[in-house]
């Protein structure tokens, strides 16, 4: 069946937010007009909270009803943040999507083909999945300790959506994005992702003119990034195709040390080149480097949706490096 997506009338929750924005932008460029785009603001809806997402169903767009729920917003962090607020994590996420998800059943999407897709986590891996991650591996062992009880909320997000679709007949869509960068990215130390995290770490020592930076764990452990734009094309792409909750992984199959990603980040910003940067990055080996290693297959994406990431790294890199010097006086940057 075609997906008319100009006659949906879509939330987005988290669509304020650095993912919202490229989805809402990859909402208007397949045609859906902006009001019949909804975005609910943290300060207007609690989503941990049943009753508001009941109003949410109901006040997105009054006497219509909800064709598409794209649930982006989490609480979420680096390692530190999760380290700090495990029981937060788990609460607020399960909470959101176990309200969310019933509200969409209550609101009759089953009846008439309504969807709501569910963006999880690769931090739902077992620790020690072998690489690349198959979702059929997802089973496998319990996750990295520093973020298990936020990839294991949003893992029972996924079971939930499966067990709607077997009872109900109600419409899921599960997607498995890897770690995300980009423009709009959250740059505060604390709570940011590595790539944030070390761009502005490199741009702000070089301004000061220090002679090194301090990172977190050894550098041995591996990574993969998927551009920001890259990653909204994915999710609209299995909401236009998907009608059940297959997990589906959203990557680009590349893996990158955390040391050579470092080094590299420290040559794009300019803060070091080959002959400096051994001098110039100093590692902190009592600080966790969390899950070994994160490289995602992507075959299953490209199988059923015909999808895949279309933006090489450095190119992704060099774009949100230039976003950061152009933005990070702005008041509404992350900082």
């Amino acid at each position: 069946m075609s997906f008319n997506w100009s006659s949906k009338r879509i939330v987005v929750t988290g669509g304020a937010g650095f993912l919202g924005h490229f989805v809402q932008a990859g909402l208007k460029a397949r045609g859906v007009p902006q009001d019949h785009i909804f975005v609910p603001l943290i300060e207007d809806y609690d989503l941990t909270e049943k009753d508001q997402c009941a109003r949410l169903y109901k006040s997105a767009f009054p006497g219509e009803q909800v064709d598409l729920v794209i649930h982006l917003a989490a609480e979420v962090g680096g390692i530190g943040a999760n380290r700090d607020n495990p029981g937060r994590y788990f609460y607020a996420n399960m909470a959101m999507a176990l309200h969310l998800i019933e509200q969409a059943r209550v609101d009759g999407f089953a009846g008439r083909g309504a969807k709501f897709l569910q963006v999880g986590t690769i931090c739902a891996y077992p620790k020690f999945t072998p690489v690349p991650f198959k979702e059929e591996n997802l089973w496998d062992g319990y996750p990295e300790e520093t973020n298990a009880p936020y990839g294991i909320a949003k893992k029972a997000a996924w079971q939930m959506l499966d067990a709607y679709k077997m009872q109900y007949g109600m419409d899921g869509v599960y997607v498995l994005p890897v770690n995300l960068y980009g423009p709009r990215d959250n740059f505060n130390l604390h709570s940011s992702h590595v790539i944030p995290a070390l761009i502005r770490k490199c741009i702000e020592a070089q301004d000061r003119g220090d002679e090194f930076i301090e990172v977190w764990g050894t550098g041995s452990a591996s990574r993969e990034f998927l551009f920001v734009e890259d990653a909204a094309d994915g999710i609209l792409t299995a909401a236009e195709k998907m009608n059940d909750p297959t997990p589906m992984n959203l990557g680009t199959n590349f893996e990158i040390t955390i040391k050579d990603l470092v080094h590299l980040i420290a040559r794009l910003t300019g803060f070091a080149d080959e002959s400096t940067i051994e001098q110039k990055i100093r590692w902190d080996p009592t600080k966790p480097d969390g899950q070994p290693r994160r490289c995602l297959d992507v075959q299953r994406a490209k199988d059923l949706m015909g999808w895949q990431a279309k933006v090489g790294f450095e190119e992704g890199l060099a774009r949100t490096i230039a976003w950061f010097r152009e933005h990070r006086g702005d008041p509404d940057a992350r900082m």
